[in-house]
């Protein structure tokens, strides 16, 4: 059956896209299956988590965050708007209580969200300084293990070195927004990180420089191992290949080399290790990541969802959860963000076409 969801206007130029998926199209391994959650989160980028049945989502739609709200068996029960208005607010995390929201150089907070979702208290900032440049200006966040904010801080162009302006960082702070300092540099614009539940440590994607060609240079999969770590951006991408105007004089052994080259142009962004016990345990401590997709490579890369298998610090194997958002050079949909739900059932946020599918296993 076809799904009736409402196409969604992207702020940023994107290729041309077909009809919205049918359902059908989508592949998935044996035993899993794949629905429509909500079609009614225009643009919907990162998804967090409540504590009662509430999964928070940011968008670029007119400044709008929304709290789909769900039954104890899965099924949307409401969808609400609990901000509008703010500037790109694609990130979201909650933490004890509270919704944090980006919004470019600010981060703002929604105070006992849950108990307020129909009448939403006004955002209290908890930092301006954060630069205002919107190029790789959304920012993707969350709480990690030592309970503290992480925030990433994109370069303001395709390929720049302004690493002294504070650009192509990973950042953390408190939750109150004071103290601030690095974690990690060279990173060009993650817009998606977890740490892992074994030991704690934290692993990102990062999107490559785009005009060196289709297949240069990867997207990639990083492991911090210690703060302070050096990604490469822009000297050296996808850890082997120095940029042919930045890279002069530099060796790529100086930097750290991402785990995985996800492939070139594919657009990686939200990633999320599952700890659900509904999947098989094959997939137990595996990192889930969502493939926007590309938008200026001749043959279209990316549009699905893949799974990252992890022995110790290494790659076991890197194979598709979801596949079916292209068909031919026709794309139907943009995978942006992935949640796993307290049932292990696991959320797929489609800022094409304002959509979240949930895809569930059964023997």
């Amino acid at each position: 059956m076809r799904s009736a969801l409402v196409l969604a206007l992207s702020l940023l130029a994107a290729p041309a896209f077909a009809a919205t998926p049918a359902m059908e199209s989508l592949k998935l391994p044996p035993g899993f299956h794949i629905a429509v959650w909500t079609d009614k989160v225009p643009n919907a980028r990162e998804m967090a988590v409540g504590t009662n049945h509430t999964v928070f989502v940011g968008s670029r739609d007119a400044g709008r965050v929304y709290a789909v709200s769900y039954a104890a068996d899965g099924t949307v029960e409401k969808v609400r708007t609990v901000a509008s208005g703010l500037q790109l607010p694609v990130g979201v995390a909650f933490h004890k209580g509270d919704l944090y929201i980006s919004a470019v150089s600010r981060i703002v907070v929604l105070r006992d969200i849950e108990n307020h979702l129909d009448a939403p208290p006004a955002p209290e900032v908890i930092t301006d300084k954060l630069p205002t440049e919107t190029h790789h200006g959304w920012k993707y966040i969350a709480f990690g293990p030592d309970d503290k904010l992480y925030v990433p801080v994109g370069a303001p162009c395709n390929i720049c070195d302004r690493d002294s302006e504070g650009f192509a960082q990973l950042r953390r702070m408190n939750a109150d927004g004071s103290g601030s300092e690095v974690v990690a540099r060279g990173i060009r614009n993650t817009v998606g990180f977890d740490w892992r539940p074994s030991d704690k440590t934290l692993w990102f994607t990062d999107n490559g420089r785009d005009m060196l060609g289709d297949d240069l240079p990867s997207d990639e999969l990083n492991h911090v191992t210690k703060t302070g770590q050096h990604f490469g951006y822009p000297f050296c991408h996808q850890g082997d290949t120095l940029d042919p105007d930045f890279g002069k004089g530099r060796n790529c052994k100086d930097y750290t080399s991402p785990v995985l080259k996800l492939g070139a142009h594919v657009a990686a962004l939200g990633a999320r290790f599952y700890q659900g016990k509904q999947f098989p345990a094959a997939y137990q401590g595996a990192l889930i990541v969502a493939e926007h997709g590309s938008w200026n490579r001749t043959a279209k890369s990316g549009y699905r969802v893949m799974t990252v298998r992890l022995n110790g610090d290494k790659v076991a194997s890197y194979e598709p959860l979801v596949e079916g958002f292209l068909a031919g050079e026709n794309a139907t949909g943009r995978p942006a963000d992935v949640q796993p739900l307290p049932d292990g059932s696991l959320l797929i946020s489609d800022d094409d076409n304002g959509a979240i599918y949930r895809v569930t296993y059964k023997k």
